[in-house]
């Protein structure tokens, strides 16, 4: 079975890009936000080149979601390059402390240079960027204190930029989701249709489904096994595509195996299936 190319970057997301490049001279610090399932999948070449000369700060974002193991490995990947990274929770956690920690580190040579000069609290403005559908904008509403931009579940609610105000001095500028014109990897393509990235419309979910089975019986068996309510001498006696077929079956949708796709990314997505990373360190 051949399973298309994905591939989706409609012009918001140029248009975006394009005026993050223009504020670029007006921001101190960019927060590039990571889905911590995939933190190198997620990971946007052109938001890496346009932050090449910015202080840097990563989030791991979701990582109620991810594989806490293999998040603490990606945690010690970034930190060796010297990147400044946290791990976070945004949807269920208020505590915005550790970020604001960090902006702050990121930004005192050029605070204490600002305060040299006599000003007292100057402003740190602050952009965050990142795919579409990682958090950017609950993460934006913990710090600012209210909701202040909206929040969905699918990609793409995000359309313009502001400047959003802080109770302290920090200033954000909140960014839509944007991809890539064109994944080098067909599975970055896929592993972003899984973990909700990419609109449902613009792939076939039994594709996206069979991918994450195969992934699942090569590095998550015991969370497949659980899932079916079944044994692992079953799962690894038929195909991928057999065995979603199986679990159509199973989870009583008869034949209608693009109906339980959608249902079985729906539950991988909010973590019914258990924590999982696709990108390993």
């Amino acid at each position: 079975m051949i399973m298309a190319n994905i591939q989706w970057y409609p012009g918001h997301m140029n248009k975006a890009k394009n005026q993050l490049e223009d504020k670029l001279d007006l921001i101190d610090v960019i927060i590039e936000v990571l889905d911590a399932r995939l933190p190198m999948s997620s990971k946007n070449p052109m938001i890496s080149k346009l932050i090449a000369n910015k202080a840097h700060i990563i989030i791991l974002n979701k990582a109620d979601l991810a594989d806490a193991i293999k998040t603490k490995a990606w945690v010690k990947f970034f930190q060796k390059q010297g990147i400044l990274v946290l791990p976070m929770d945004a949807q269920h956690s208020n505590n915005m402390s550790g970020l604001i920690k960090l902006i702050k580190i990121a930004t005192k040579d050029k605070v204490d240079k600002i305060i040299a000069k006599g000003a007292k609290e100057p402003v740190i403005k602050v952009a965050i960027a990142g795919i579409p559908n990682c958090g950017k904008s609950t993460i934006i509403n913990r710090l600012v204190g209210r909701n202040a931009t909206i929040v969905g579940d699918k990609p793409g609610v995000t359309r313009g930029q502001n400047w959003l105000k802080t109770d302290t001095n920090i200033q954000i500028l909140d960014t839509p989701g944007i991809l890539w014109p064109k994944f080098d990897d067909r599975n970055i393509g896929l592993k972003l249709a899984a973990c909700g990235a990419i609109k449902d419309s613009v792939f076939h979910a039994d594709d996206v489904s069979i991918f994450v089975l195969k992934y699942l019986r090569e590095q998550y068996l015991n969370l497949l096994v659980d899932f079916c309510k079944t044994s692992a001498e079953k799962i690894e006696k038929i195909n991928d595509i057999d065995l979603l077929l199986a679990m159509t079956q199973l989870f009583g949708m008869r034949d209608d195996y693009e109906r339980f796709s959608i249902f079985f990314l729906q539950r991988l997505r909010k973590g019914k299936i258990g924590r999982i990373t696709f990108d390993l360190p």
